[in-house]
């Protein structure tokens, strides 16, 4: 999943302050933005927010659990912050490799129930809409091609039904390479998708999202490039003013680990701080795979990590192992 992100940025809000307004605004996102109309005028900047400190160590919520489907590695998870749920997603036993299924999981790592998405994509990334007592999957679906490879044209959003059929709404369709993340604090989900050739984070209020409309981010920017480049990217999430990314690849030898997390400002779509992660260094083939955000019953925001790894090289099984930070700083 390697991606060559240009190093070239230009923020919404700088266009605005260079006088621009609407028109530069129309100019930045352009026939390929993730708008299903024209560019609102009432455009405006993330509100100010903390972000983790990358550099804080970790601590583990599970280690080892098997997913509903046990010989694919764990890829994209999301938390349902309200009715405390956990939903982890991988690719079908016996699948095309474009097959998804969703695992919804305690906090211990338990099985609760599970649904499938068939030729959805790859995973990277999902996001979790609570309503009332539900939850509610946004996640890529109609992927370009059945194999492992596929990703996903347009956005799917369903109600999770254990071992039922998705009842899918689809938004966004015709979109190259799309995923999302939520942010179950502040409400909102980030859609990330190529345009014109780069990846862009696009960012919305949820409800508006879920109504179907997409014509406001209240950010769009490219992703940028990192001084590493090129990185294997393996998952997002978004926590107040803050886009957060993990990159790296799995290793079998604890001394060759590359992962690494990197936090983005949305509000001037540039590298705010990027650590190396050992979170689950002693896992057997450790491998970055998503990223989330849940805050505690407690209060605590946390910042989760998640890592595929295996009980041994010859094992056909693949666990799921979440790991968590929880420093915030200005």
């Amino acid at each position: 999943m390697s991606e060559q992100v240009p190093r070239a940025l230009v923020s919404r809000r700088s266009l605005l302050r260079m006088g621009g307004g609407l028109a530069a605004t129309t100019a930045l996102l352009g026939a390929g933005a993730m708008s299903a109309g024209p560019a609102s005028a009432a455009i405006t900047a993330m509100p100010v927010s903390k972000r983790f400190d990358l550099t804080k160590p970790s601590y583990d919520e599970f280690r080892g659990k098997i997913l509903h489907e046990s010989h694919h590695v764990m890829q994209g998870f999301a938390f349902d912050n309200q009715n405390v749920r956990i939903f982890i997603v991988n690719a079908r036993n016996g699948g095309t490799g474009d097959d998804l299924c969703i695992t919804q999981v305690n906090f211990s790592g338990q099985i609760q129930g599970s649904m499938h998405l068939n030729n959805a994509g790859h995973g990277v990334s999902i996001g979790v809409e609570p309503v009332g007592a539900d939850s509610y999957i946004w996640m890529e679906c109609d992927s370009d091609g059945p194999t492992g490879d596929g990703r996903g044209t347009a956005l799917a959003r369903f109600k999770f039904v254990n071992g039922g059929t998705p009842s899918v709404k689809k938004f966004l369709t015709g979109s190259d390479t799309i995923t999302c993340a939520t942010d179950p604090i502040n409400k909102r989900i980030a859609v990330r998708r190529k345009e014109g050739g780069r990846m862009f984070i696009s960012v919305y209020p949820l409800a508006s999202a879920a109504a179907g409309d997409f014509s406001a981010p209240l950010a769009h920017f490219p992703q940028p490039a990192l001084a590493d480049e090129p990185v294997t990217f393996q998952g997002y999430t978004i926590f107040g003013q803050y886009l957060y990314t993990v990159d790296g690849t799995g290793h079998a030898n604890p001394a060759d680990i590359d992962s690494y997390l990197t936090c983005i400002d949305m509000n001037t779509g540039k590298v705010k701080s990027r650590a190396l992660t050992k979170a689950g260094e002693s896992l057997v083939f450790r491998e970055p795979e998503g990223l989330g955000i849940y805050r505690s019953l407690a209060g605590e925001t946390r910042l989760y990590l998640g890592f595929g790894s295996r009980s041994s090289m010859d094992d056909p099984n693949r666990y799921a192992n979440l790991f968590y930070k929880n420093v915030l700083i200005d």
